[in-house]
């Protein structure tokens, strides 16, 4: 072999061996390239996933605030209509009441004459119930709003629920976790709203138990009234608080709703839902910030 020829095929297989290696290295280059790729891929697949979760749930919470809302105004409308109906109804029972007690008296001689009007007057005051219960509904009536203790507000309707508790046989606890719970607020109105949601979980729970618990974020005070009865189904959650919707076998079906009317006019929030291990669970949360209002 001639050194030209030589020397020609050292030139070829070098020229080989860096076709190989320049190759090996564009592949290397390649594989980093899709590796990156995929990374970002990944990350936008990540992204693109948590997003949609995000849409999701701002879409679920859009939904509800305006179903709320929509609840607010239809109740509100309605609230104005029961207090006219309400109002006119009133008038003419106090007249009914008036004369069934004078005829009670004019009848003390004719014992079978006198039950009767006892009877009507009993009828009158229950009906005075009712339009009491829709003119609390229509609207809350004048709110006095001033620094509130919830606590001893918690403690008065504990001590008022003690009786009907005592006749069931229900336990009822009570777990208060905050130190000071003063809040602006109409205390009579709050009263009202915590007591009647205490006596439907000791009517709910039977011999069982109820559980009441005060606790605190940095906006607002949760009470959160639970019982161990057979719990709501999902469809009356639905309906839980419309006026007139009642499962009792007796009632006018305005409790929840003047509850609903009570929170809503402290700025607050209710929510029902499913206690562990079963039973209902109420939750009332009350804005720490809400102005004060004298009126």
């Amino acid at each position: 072999m001639t050194m030209a020829v030589a020397t020609d095929l050292r030139h070829t297989t070098d020229a080989v061996a860096a076709s190989i290696l320049d190759e090996g290295h564009r592949e290397l280059e390649l594989a980093a390239i899709v590796n990156a790729f995929n990374a970002v891929t990944e990350k936008l697949k990540g992204s693109h996933e948590r997003m949609t979760a995000e849409v999701r749930r701002l879409r679920e919470r859009i939904r509800e605030k305006d179903l709320e809302l929509e609840r607010r105004e239809r109740l509100a409308a309605l609230g104005q209509m029961a207090a006219g109906v309400a109002h006119e109804v009133r008038n003419p029972l106090a007249s009914i009441l008036l004369c069934a007690n004078m005829l009670s008296k004019d009848l003390c001689d004719k014992p079978e004459s006198q039950s009767l009007a006892d009877q009507i007057a009993t009828a009158v005051h229950a009906l005075d119930g009712i339009v009491g219960d829709v003119l609390a509904f229509a609207g809350p009536g004048t709110s006095r709003f001033r620094n509130v203790t919830l606590t001893a507000v918690l403690t008065d309707v504990i001590r008022l629920v003690a009786p009907r508790a005592n006749d069931n046989r229900c336990n009822v606890s009570v777990d208060c976790r905050v130190a000071d719970a003063t809040i602006a607020a109409d205390g009579a109105q709050i009263q009202r709203a915590l007591l009647n949601l205490a006596f439907n979980a000791v009517d709910a729970a039977g011999d069982g138990d109820v559980r009441i618990v005060m606790s605190e974020t940095d906006r607002e005070i949760q009470m959160r009234i639970s019982d161990s009865g057979s719990g709501v189904s999902d469809e009356i959650k639905e309906r839980i608080f419309e006026p007139f919707f009642t499962t009792k076998d007796s009632g006018t079906g305005l409790g929840l709703a003047i509850v609903y009317r009570i929170v809503a006019s402290h700025g607050g929030r209710i929510i029902v839902g499913d206690r562990d291990g079963g039973g209902a669970v109420f939750c009332v949360a009350l804005p720490r910030n809400h102005e004060t209002q004298t009126s």
